[in-house]
């Protein structure tokens, strides 16, 4: 599952630095307009996966997680090739929303993993399993910067298939899919879609917990569709798709040297609070990119924000392994997954309607805003509710 992490991970993050490079080859010349689809274009993918990702924990609660895996990987794989052929903005945004309905491996093998794991261990586990999605969204953007100056973006998409093909493989091969013993059967079959809503909202800090995964995702997302353009404004358009690779790679260095240290400092000290201290940090982190004035400051700060950020996703998945009955965590890592992907969803259109309005550096204020008054909420409920702590 790690290697078949690392290649989804490389293949989604190639075609990521040149998204709106790639719109501008449909004739497009209006940077307003180039903006607003790059945010809707990068959005639109998570419309479709936020409804499909409780039917598919469902469904690997039920029948599996490897079959699911395999379905998403090779779904992924077809419509990134189609895209290789696209020849407007509107072909480009139909095939990103059909992919939404295979998006969510990376979600999904958490959840097979997290499932097979020691609740004492969660945390060092998932953050184990999550570098193999962190190395390859390292080397993804750089990879792919370099094969689209080099070669082209529809030759980079037709590899990026290839690629998604080989987790296919790797998972159909190479995972055995063991289901948990439930110790007494009976009660998986009570377990119906409104028992884990109302579980869920029944749970005060597991709810909180699991909004901060979509407030985390705005926030990371409204960055992610303009750091292209940023990038070619802070240094000129020559191997624009190279230098937006490198920006988004060290962010993955920092998430891949941290990662396992969260998580193991979780199982330690207590997930929720590591969660706290992470959203006040990289809230910090986020507030001077708005006064970056060249290539190399952003780099800085782009690897300081993956030191604090990629810590809170496998922590988030440890606590919601702890909290929900082995009956029903593939559903409710569904339900969690569904507001990443709503995350992802508003994050992009907001980063694109503040940039066009207010420029990048509004981007950047509003981004550390949002995260931390994500921490100060999540404080409040973690001392408001002794109960739920760790």
């Amino acid at each position: 599952m790690w290697f078949a992490n690392f290649f989804v991970a490389a293949s989604m993050t190639m075609i990521m630095p040149f998204i709106s490079l790639y719109i501008q080859t449909f004739g497009v010349e209006s940077d307003a307009y180039i903006q607003k689809w790059s945010g809707l274009i990068f959005g639109i993918t998570f419309v479709t996966a936020f409804f499909f990702s409780p039917i598919w924990g469902r469904f690997g609660d039920k029948y599996g997680r490897k079959n699911i895996l395999i379905i998403s990987a090779s779904g992924l794989a077809v419509t990134v090739l189609l895209m290789g052929f696209a020849n407007s903005v509107l072909e480009l945004f139909i095939l990103r929303f059909f992919m939404g309905i295979f998006t969510g491996f990376i979600p999904m093998s958490q959840a097979l993993i997290s499932v097979q794991t020691p609740k004492e261990i969660a945390g060092r586990i998932l953050g184990t399993l999550q570098t193999g999605s962190v190395a390859g969204t390292l080397l993804g953007p750089l990879l792919g910067g370099v094969l689209a100056d080099s070669f082209g973006y529809s030759f980079t998409f037709k590899l990026v298939s290839i690629t998604l093909f080989t987790s296919a493989f790797l998972v159909f091969f190479g995972v055995k899919d063991m289901q948990a013993i439930i110790s007494n059967p009976d009660h998986a079959k009570f377990y119906s879609r409104k028992d884990v809503i109302l579980y869920i909202l029944r749970d005060p800090m597991l709810l909180i917990v699991m909004l901060m995964s979509a407030l985390v995702q705005i926030a990371h997302f409204s960055i992610q569709p303009i750091l292209p353009l940023y990038v070619e404004d802070l240094r000129g358009s020559v191997q624009i798709a190279l230098y937006s690779g490198m920006a988004f790679s060290i962010a993955g260095l920092g998430n891949l040297l941290m990662a396992r240290r969260w998580g193991k400092l979780g199982d330690k000290i207590g997930y929720v609070k590591v969660i706290i201290t992470l959203l006040f940090l990289v809230g910090l982190v986020y507030f001077p990119l708005a006064f970056v004035t060249g290539f190399g400051q952003l780099l800085i700060l782009r690897f300081l924000i993956g030191l604090t950020l990629g810590g809170i996703d496998p922590v988030r998945v440890a606590y919601i392994r702890e909290r929900a009955p082995l009956e029903m965590q593939g559903e409710v890592l569904g339900y969690n997954t569904s507001l990443r992907f709503l995350g992802n969803i508003i994050g992009p259109a907001l980063g694109g309607f503040v940039a066009s309005a207010f420029g990048f550096s509004g981007v950047f204020f509003v981004t550390s805003g949002l995260l931390i008054i994500g921490g100060i909420i999540t404080l409040m409920m973690f001392t408001k509710n002794k109960s739920f702590q760790n």
